[in-house]
């Protein structure tokens, strides 16, 4: 699993000095957490004592993140072998990265998929890019989505934890105005590890609508963006 990394990110690997050098940054430069590393130390519900298997999975778990959504560069991963990669979210047939890439553009994309009818996604990941899905939630979320593993339930090589994301509205969604309230979503998830506790497969299991559920709560000052919540009066 990812291991300590003195120098960089308290909670996640691989973000030291010597870690970062050749590497091809998305936005050019390496991700700086410190807004919501104070956000997760404010509102985390679980401290895990240094060392411990909890600890240690919600490491790999954030660092696992800050690789797929900032390294552009497969090979430069370090928590991942990109070689055997799957992801899967509800169930749905295990992708790899390339293929995430390819249906979903990446990023948050993948993490939204649905099969509900285009005239009901307030957030529809077929419609966005990368770029598109990054700038929509880091606007929504200026502070960030925290994140904080609250059970592990099995180690590795075969993890199962539960898990809670949290931030606050304090920007506008797709047409929303921001409420300025914490949005929560909680879920579970299998990271499988091979041999060289490289992770080799990663399975979800949330709701999307718990998180955009919360999103669409705002004045709609823009209704198409979301015909199921259109004003009908």
């Amino acid at each position: 699993m990812a291991s300590s990394n003195p120098g960089g990110d308290k909670y996640r690997s691989y973000l030291g000095e010597d870690d970062i050098k050749n590497v091809e940054w998305r936005f050019g430069s390496p991700p700086n957490y410190d807004l919501v590393n104070k956000l997760f130390e404010q509102g985390r519900t679980k401290v895990w004592a240094p060392g411990s298997l909890e600890e240690m999975v919600q490491n790999l778990v954030k660092t696992w993140e800050m690789e797929m959504f900032n390294k552009v560069n497969s090979n430069d991963y370090k928590t991942v072998d990109p070689n055997k990669y799957k992801f899967s979210l509800n169930g749905r047939k295990a992708l790899s990265r390339k293929e995430v890439v390819a249906n979903y553009g990446g990023g948050y994309n993948s993490l939204l998929q649905t099969s509900l009818p285009d005239k009901f996604r307030c957030y529809n990941p077929s419609e966005e890019t990368f770029d598109s899905s990054h700038i929509a939630f880091t606007t929504t979320f200026p502070r960030g989505f925290a994140l904080e593993i609250l059970q592990v339930y099995s180690g590795p090589p075969v993890i199962v934890y539960k898990f809670r994301h949290w931030g606050f509205m304090e920007g506008p969604f797709k047409g929303h105005a921001p409420t300025g309230e914490m949005v929560e979503l909680f879920g579970m998830a299998i990271f499988e590890l091979d041999e060289h506790s490289k992770v080799v497969k990663v399975e979800f299991f949330y709701d999307r609508g718990e998180l955009l559920g919360g999103l669409v709560k705002g004045a709609d000052y823009d209704s198409s963006s979301c015909p199921l919540f259109k004003n009908t009066e």
